[in-house]
């Protein structure tokens, strides 16, 4: 059986997060295909993790600047290595070439991380113009065109590092179609180098219908920082005037790792109701008759809102949470950036039941025809295929990969090495004192 080594940002946590789903989809994809997996990571255990072992999926704790993980990677001998986010593809990458130079090396990217920070640094010089704490939290999103949005980002040190990592890797997988036309086009990526593979998803056969649910529901990673700013924006300018209008509605937040300041905003009186972790985000997804996504910032395409559609409940959402997913005339639900017209889509949905059923069918229509499995789960195995076949000629065209794997361009790997030295005299030092 071929051998894929998967190196976790984190250990993969799919009732929290959007990413924990996503790299569950792409180990199943490799068992579907017969491989044998191992999951490394070096981050410690989480409590939400998934048991990976009892999906005959083998573990591995590893080191960061060590030579430990060099030996360890030696005995595996993998056909193909997938790095978890780009931080993982610079501290593992070098080695992963020098140990196993005949592994193709793939780059889970998950989003954007260079796009997420520069529209979340937009919004806050907006916010910054803003008088009153009260105006600052109801700035609305902007929808800023590619251009825009590359003048923003060009000159971060984050786009060079996400840059790098896609380079140095055989392919990379991007979720989100907005994403691979960003790199493509603005910043001339080679497509060769990329992949398109969103998360994918089918319906639920039989959802709950209009009549049989209430209140809305919110739910997002309470660590992931556009999920908390869609909190502070219904907390404090959104929901006050949807309860107005709807007064004996309440709304119910989800989300793993709650901190002390979002449970301090639960408050049963207003219909205000912070409950946490959710055991099954479908389940109370598919209870509630409408779900709030009201994103100012973020890239990638949006876990809460594929769950929405599986679970045949209609949604409101900004451009940003609705991108890459939809065109906004044909939403299961609406798209608004303007805080008038967010609230009353919302009302208008919550209300009427001809308008909420027409959105239900939506769902379907846009789960079948852009997030089919059928459409996307052998295709990754395809692509791989083709790689290792083709391997050699496909770094030689990647001139800029083979150029930033110089030496004179290896800064994450002489960090790590001095790193490791580091940490090696501060042991010897440790130990001549105790003696």
């Amino acid at each position: 059986m071929p051998h894929l080594i998967v190196l976790g940002s984190v250990w993969p946590e799919p009732n929290s997060s959007a990413a924990g789903t996503r790299m569950v989809q792409l180990l199943e994809a490799f068992q579907l295909a017969d491989w044998r997996i191992t999951f490394a990571s070096a981050a410690q255990p989480s409590p939400h993790r998934l048991n990976l072992p009892a999906r005959g999926i083998a573990e591995a704790a590893v080191e960061l600047n060590a030579d430990s993980f060099d030996h360890w990677l030696a005995e595996q001998t993998p056909e193909a290595v997938l790095f978890d986010r780009f931080m993982t593809e610079e501290q593992f990458g070098w080695r992963v070439e020098r140990t196993c130079p005949n592994a193709v090396r793939l780059l889970d990217t998950e989003d954007l991380h260079s796009l997420r920070a520069a529209r979340w640094a937009r919004l806050k010089r907006r916010q910054a113009l803003a008088g009153s704490e009260a105006e600052r939290q109801s700035v609305a999103p902007e929808t800023a065109a590619p251009d825009e949005l590359f003048q923003e980002m060009a000159d971060s040190d984050l786009l060079q590092r996400e840059l790098a990592a896609i380079y140095r890797c055989d392919l990379s997988l991007m979720i989100s179609e907005f994403e691979m036309q960003l790199l493509t086009d603005t910043l001339e990526v080679p497509p060769s180098l990329l992949m398109y593979l969103p998360l994918w998803a089918s319906p639920e056969p039989s959802p709950l219908p209009f009549e049989s649910r209430e209140h809305f529901v919110s739910i997002g990673n309470f660590r992931h920082a556009p999920n908390w700013d869609a909190v502070l924006w219904l907390k404090h300018d959104l929901w006050p005037r949807l309860r107005a209008a709807l007064p004996d509605v309440e709304l119910h937040l989800y989300g793993a790792y709650p901190p002390p300041k979002a449970t301090a905003l639960h408050n049963p009186r207003q219909g205000f109701r912070v409950l946490g972790w959710a055991e099954d985000a479908r389940q109370v997804m598919g209870r509630a008759r409408v779900c709030l996504a009201p994103l100012r910032f973020g890239a990638g395409i949006k876990g809460k809102l594929l769950d929405a559609m599986v679970c045949g409940t209609p949604s409101v959402a900004t451009s940003i949470g609705a991108e890459a997913m939809a065109d906004p005339d044909r939403w299961p639900g609406a798209v608004a950036d303007d805080a008038d017209a967010l609230v009353a889509a919302a009302v208008a949905l919550y209300r009427d039941q001809a308008r909420w059923h027409s959105a239900q069918i939506q769902s379907r229509t846009t789960l079948s025809q852009r997030f089919s499995p059928q459409r996307f789960e052998g295709a990754l195995l395809d692509r791989l295929g083709t790689l290792q076949t083709t391997l050699v000629d496909h770094r030689r065209r990647n001139i800029v990969g083979t150029m930033l794997r110089h030496h004179q361009h290896r800064s994450t790997q002489y960090m790590s090495q001095w790193i490791e030295a580091k940490n090696r005299l501060v042991a010897r030092d440790d130990s001549h004192n105790s003696s």
